[in-house]
């Protein structure tokens, strides 16, 4: 599985591991990603999601309902 969120589209980011002695090697930034279920009441099922933290945030927010309306018009959720 792909480390993408399904809200948020969040993916690893690439930059450098600095060493104290100043040398750069490149290293990967990976999201913050939590496998979660939500129930989805329109439907009347339990889906699982890979969401990043700041993607709960936007759920806690917004509602699970409208976040995975808009998840799913972005492109980041194909089910």
């Amino acid at each position: 599985m792909s480390r993408i969120c399904e809200i948020t589209g969040k993916k690893a980011i690439v930059g450098n591991k600095v060493s104290h002695s100043n040398i750069k090697t490149k290293r990967r930034f990976y999201p913050n990603l939590q496998t979660k279920k939500f129930y989805l009441p329109d439907e009347d099922k339990w889906i699982t999601l890979k969401v990043s933290v700041a993607g709960l945030r936007t759920i806690n927010k917004n509602g699970i309902s409208a976040t995975i309306k808009e998840a799913r018009e972005k492109g980041y959720l194909k089910k």
